[in-house]
């Protein structure tokens, strides 16, 4: 299983995603300052692995804190999660992890635990949070299985795998694998996603080394693979899904949906239920991030542009809900109208059980232990 990111005694250990497919490089963060920057550069990436490694930063600073008193540790650690919260703007996950551990905090104030258990507390807190991930990955790709057909030509975006969660499934590409291994035949089509090229450096990747027929394209030939009835559905991933299911992911993903619309052909949406923001009523209200120049006009530290040219550069855009054709989450698929049915989703409790259960093997699919 692809560690993304990994909790050590010496602090947080996650693979640079900017050396892959060439090198596999896996640095050790040592305080919640490295983490942040390491979100920032897109070392870590991916709405569930941000979320996860923004939680255990937290926790790293907590256990590295030199506060003599509960009132000084949780000064610093509102210091934290103000960071945490500028590293990445779109992806609301980032955002949920760290209400999460806030509220952790809250609890343990509440519960007047000395300073050592709630250092021991928050840490708990954030290796839950890990945990949960790698549950909820395995819940949607059962969920998201379904809807496969077999055989199957699937379209993917951006890199929606293991290494966009704390590892195992993925979101996405987690439907895919559990759709194999349930004995269905599928084929990718893998958009190399520019100007970051996940698609082409970390989709591919993890495609070879499951040994999932794969076929890499460039994004401006996802169309005419429409045209030529090579595609039978799209399945993306989301940073951040509004209350009416209108959804912000990664920049060429809303071409995409448009054109799957044109070919009728089902465009589907994978991610977790902390994904949802029912506190914005649509996509308008989503914070789009504007990435560096350099990564448009260069590739692997070359320039490709003429020097002095103007760059837009924004990471996601927005995808109305009208182009949607279902919502995959751990909890259940939502069909619209979304208002209802992510509000339905929403307040459902979370599974008490492992998803490595009896229903996911009888369907075929391994626990993650055997993954």
């Amino acid at each position: 299983m692809i560690k993304t990111v990994e909790w050590t005694d010496d602090g947080v250990r996650v693979i640079d995603q900017r050396k892959l497919p060439h090198e596999e490089v896996y640095p050790l963060l040592r305080t919640p300052e490295e983490v942040a920057e390491a979100i920032r550069q897109m070392v870590v990436r991916g709405a569930p692995a941000i979320g996860v490694t923004a939680a255990f930063g937290l926790a790293l600073g907590v256990k590295r804190s030199s506060a003599r008193t509960v009132e000084e540790l949780e000064a610093e650690f509102e210091a934290w999660c103000r960071l945490m919260g500028r590293a990445r703007p779109t992806a609301v996950n980032l955002f949920w992890a760290i209400e999460r551990m806030r509220r952790a905090l809250t609890e343990a104030r509440r519960r007047n635990l000395p300073l050592p258990l709630v250092r021991e507390w928050l840490i708990q807190e954030a290796q839950n949070i890990y945990r949960e991930d790698i549950e909820t990955n395995w819940r949607m790709a059962r969920n998201g299985a379904a809807l496969i057909p077999d055989p199957a030509r699937v379209l993917t975006h951006c890199n929606t795998g293991a290494l966009a969660t704390a590892g195992g499934m993925g979101t996405a590409l987690g439907v895919v694998r559990a759709a194999v291994l349930m004995g269905k035949r599928v084929h990718v089509y893998v958009d190399e996603t520019r100007p970051f090229l996940q698609g082409a450096r970390l989709t591919a990747w993890e495609l070879l080394k499951e040994r999932i027929p794969a076929t890499l394209i460039t994004d401006n030939m996802a169309g005419y693979m429409m045209y030529r009835g090579l595609v039978d559905c799209v399945l993306v991933g989301a940073d951040r899904i509004a209350a009416n299911g209108d959804v912000a992911n990664k920049i060429g993903t809303y071409t995409l949906a448009v054109l799957a619309k044109e070919h009728g052909i089902p465009f589907y949406v994978v991610a977790p239920i902390s994904t949802l923001d029912l506190s914005i009523e649509s996509g308008e209200h989503i914070p789009i991030e504007e990435r560096p120049a350099h990564e448009v006009t260069h590739i692997n530290g070359q320039p490709i542009a003429p020097e002095g040219i103007a760059v837009a550069n924004p990471a996601f855009d927005i995808t109305p809900h009208r182009y949607v054709t279902a919502i995959v989450t751990e909890r259940g698929i939502a069909h619209p109208p979304y208002r209802e049915s992510l509000s339905a989703l929403a307040v459902q409790p979370d599974v008490a059980h492992s998803p490595a259960d009896e229903g996911i093997r009888a369907e075929g699919v391994s626990s993650p232990e055997g993954s």
